[in-house]
């Protein structure tokens, strides 16, 4: 059950991920999955916030949060490779780099945040210099700070 201080997760992804992120939620397509390696990633938490790193440093999506899944790669890629942006298992085997357990965090009701948050208001907010390569936790009064 999340608290009010894990109200929000931050999920890094580059440029390239997030592209084919927003081309797919155009398709149509109402659950989707950021595949990250080994076991991370928000345990519980409502929302997804996208910050996109060099050279935009940006949020710049939103979604609600649906669950974590964790476990061997291949298994997690049969149940839920569809629902990622990947084209293939090999793609996918790529992004892992030899590792054999991998995360799926499953979410839906995404949508591009317009304007996108900028670094300077990150920084005033959560009163960081730079985004933790692992993500991070936000409460949802810094969540509301920052989408509303």
């Amino acid at each position: 059950m999340p608290t009010e201080e894990h109200y929000g997760f931050i999920l890094i992804s580059d440029v390239k991920w997030w592209e084919k992120l927003c081309q797919r939620a155009k398709s149509g397509k109402k659950v989707h999955a950021f595949v990250r390696r080994n076991h991370v990633g928000p345990l519980y938490t409502e929302k997804l916030l996208f910050y996109i790193k060099r050279p935009l440093m940006q949020i710049r999506g939103v979604a609600d949060f649906l669950e974590r899944v964790t476990g061997e790669a291949p298994e997690l890629w049969k149940m839920y490779g569809e629902e990622t942006c990947l084209d293939s298992f090999e793609s996918y085997a790529r992004l892992l780099g030899g590792r054999e357990k991998a995360t799926f965090i499953r979410f839906t009701n995404f949508r591009e945040l317009e304007p996108p948050v900028s670094m300077d208001v990150l920084k005033k907010v959560l009163n960081v210099q730079k985004i933790p390569r692992g993500g991070r936790y936000v409460s949802r009064e810094a969540l509301n700070q920052l989408i509303t």
